[in-house]
C-alpha cells in the first residue's frame, strides 16, 4: 500500500541534500580536493552534438517523466534524491521501485571528488591500472617490472605480485580475463604473458613460482620479416577465447587462445597502433588508433587480403592515444595528442582517408618532449566526422587514456580521463561542461579507473602512487591527505 501526499509538499523536501556542495578549484592551485558546483555545470549542449547519443544517454540516466515534473509539460533536472525518494513511496511512476534510469539518476550526482586515500606507493611509473569486471580486484601495472593485483573487497590487500619476465621498457598494458582467472601483460616486445592470477601464491615469479607462458604475436604472417616489434595494446575478447593488440609495427593481431597460435594480422595504419579494443560483446568489430591520426573500424566477418578497414573516422589533429567503446556497436571515445577527446558515432565513418596530417599541419611537433604549439590549437580539421570534442585536459609525454563513466552507477554520462599536469578531469557527455577535477599526483596521470558499481575512482601516476576517490557515504570530507598517506614502500 503506498501513502499519497500532495506534489507541492514533495517539491519542497530538501534540494540541498542532493549533493555534497564543494567549490571547484583549478587545477593548478596546489588544493588536493576538487569537486562539483553548480557553477561548473552547464546546460548548454554541444553545438555538434547529435540529438540520438544525447537522447540515449537520457533514457540511460534520467528520472521518470512523473519524478521530474514541476508544472505540466515542464520538467525540473537534475532531480533531488530526496524528492527521488518520495516520488518512490508515493509511486508517481506507477511501478513502486526505482527503474535503472532511476538509480543512475540517483547515483550519477554523487561523483567520486573526495579524497584522496593512498592505496600503494611504488617506486616507479604507474603506467595502467583497471577495475576488474565486477569490481572485486584492481590492477596497476608499473615501469619497475611489477605488477600488482588488490583484493578491494579485502582492504586493498595484494592478491598478486607479480614480476614482469623478459620486461622491456614498461609495462604498457594489462588485461584480465572475463572469469578473472588470467591476466595478460604487453611490452615493447612482440610476447605478450599470461599469467593464472588464481594460484594460491601471491608472489608471481616466472618459471620459480608460476608459469608466466608467451603468447609470441611475431609467428603471425611472414617469419622472416627479421625485426623485432612492441605492444602498445591489448585486451581479452569477451568470451575469454581470444586477445587482440595493436603494435609498433602499424598493425593489429587477434591471438586464438585456444589454438596457441596468432589468428589474424591487419596491416592497419601507416603509424604506431596505440590502441585497440573489441567494439562490443559479439567481437565482430574492432576499433583501432594510430599515431597516424585516424581512427579506424574492422570487420572480421569481411575482411580481404588488401587489409581495408569498415570504415574511417577522421577529426583528430594527432596521434590517438587510447580508444574506450561505449559497448553498443556504435559510439566510442579517443584520446588524442592534439589534446582533445572525441566521440565517435561509427555511422558517419568515410570509407578512406580523405585527408591527411600534411594537409593541415605547418609546424613541427613531438609530444615526447615539447609543449603542444599555440598556433596549433586554433587549427580545425577539415574534415572532421567526430560528434563532439572535450578540451581541458593534456596529452603529453604519455599515452594518456580516457573513458566512459560505468553504466550501472552513472548511465555512460560521463567520460573521464588522466592528463599529463597531474590532474583527473570529468566531463559531461552531453553538454561537455568540465564537472570535476581532482589533483593529488605530482606527476602526468597516465590512467585511471571508476568502479563499476560504487561512486570510487582509482588514479595512478607517474610518481608511483595509486589513490583512491569517492563519495563518502556520510557526506564527510577525508581527514588532510597528509594523514591518510600510510605509506607502503616497496623496495622494487
Amino acid at each position: 500500500m503506498y501513502v499519497t501526499h500532495n506534489r507541492a509538499a514533495i517539491d519542497e523536501m530538501g534540494y540541498a541534500m542532493s549533493r555534497l556542495e564543494i567549490e571547484p578549484d583549478h587545477c593548478d592551485s596546489g588544493e588536493v580536493v576538487h569537486g562539483v558546483s553548480d557553477s561548473q555545470r552547464s546546460n548548454k549542449p554541444l553545438n555538434d552534438l547529435d540529438n540520438e547519443i544525447a537522447q540515449l544517454t537520457k533514457l540511460k540516466s534520467g528520472p521518470h517523466q512523473m519524478l521530474s515534473q514541476i508544472a505540466p509539460g515542464r520538467r525540473g533536472l537534475p532531480v533531488s534524491t530526496v524528492k527521488m525518494l518520495a516520488g518512490r513511496e508515493c509511486n508517481f511512476s506507477g511501478r513502486g521501485r526505482f527503474s535503472s534510469a532511476d538509480c543512475c539518476h540517483v547515483l550519477s550526482r554523487y561523483l567520486p571528488v573526495n579524497g584522496p586515500w593512498l592505496i600503494d606507493e611504488m617506486n616507479s611509473r604507474a603506467y595502467v591500472s583497471h577495475f576488474s569486471a565486477d569490481g572485486s580486484l584492481f590492477v596497476a601495472g608499473f615501469q619497475g617490472s611489477h605488477i600488482r593485483i588488490y583484493n578491494v573487497d579485502e582492504g586493498w590487500k595484494v592478491q598478486k605480485n607479480i614480476l614482469a619476465k623478459s620486461l622491456r621498457w614498461t609495462i604498457t598494458d594489462t588485461s584480465l580475463s572475463p572469469d578473472q582467472r588470467h591476466l595478460v601483460y604487453a611490452s615493447m616486445s612482440p610476447i605478450v604473458h599470461i599469467v593464472n592470477v588464481g594460484s594460491a601464491e601471491i608472489e608471481s615469479l616466472a618459471n620459480v613460482t608460476d608459469i608466466h607462458d608467451g603468447l609470441d604475436f611475431s609467428s603471425a604472417g611472414d617469419e622472416d620479416r627479421g625485426y623485432s616489434f612492441g605492444i602498445f595494446s591489448v585486451k581479452f575478447s569477451t568470451d575469454g577465447r581470444e586477445v587482440v593488440a595493436g603494435s609498433s609495427d602499424d598493425s593489429i593481431y587477434v591471438y586464438d587462445l585456444e589454438a596457441n597460435r596468432p589468428s589474424l594480422q591487419i596491416s592497419a595504419h601507416s603509424s604506431d597502433v596505440n590502441t585497440v579494443c573489441f567494439a562490443d560483446e559479439s567481437g565482430h568489430l574492432i576499433y583501432s588508433g594510430s599515431d597516424d591520426t585516424y581512427c579506424k573500424v574492422w570487420d572480421r566477418r569481411c575482411l580481404n587480403a588488401r587489409d581495408k578497414p569498415a570504415g574511417v573516422l577522421m577529426g583528430h589533429l594527432e596521434g590517438i592515444t587510447f580508444i574506450d567503446s561505449r559497448g553498443d556497436g556504435r559510439y566510442f571515445i579517443s584520446n588524442g595528442k592534439d589534446q582533445a577527446i572525441k566521440l565517435w558515432d561509427i555511422r558517419k565513418m568515410s570509407s578512406e582517408a580523405t585527408c591527411s596530417q600534411e594537409d593541415f599541419r605547418n609546424y613541427e611537433w613531438d609530444y615526447r618532449w615539447m609543449d603542444y604549439p599555440p598556433q596549433a590549437k586554433d587549427v580545425k580539421h577539415p574534415r572532421d566526422l567526430s560528434v563532439a570534442t572535450y578540451r581541458g585536459h593534456s596529452v603529453l609525454r604519455t599515452l594518456i587514456r580516457c573513458y566512459f563513466s560505468p553504466e550501472y552507477s552513472t548511465g555512460q554520462k560521463y567520460i573521464y580521463t588522466g592528463s599529463h599536469n597531474s590532474c583527473v578531469y570529468i566531463y559531461d557527455l552531453v553538454s561537455g561542461a568540465q564537472v570535476a577535477t581532482l589533483k593529488h599526483h605530482k606527476s602526468p596521470v597516465r590512467d585511471c579507473s571508476w568502479h563499476p558499481y560504487y561512486p570510487m575512482l582509482l588514479s595512478s601516476s607517474w610518481d608511483g602512487d595509486i589513490v583512491k576517490w569517492e563519495f563518502p557515504g556520510s557526506g564527510e570530507a577525508p581527514a588532510p591527505v597528509i594523514k591518510n598517506r600510510v605509506r607502503r614502500r616497496s623496495i622494487y
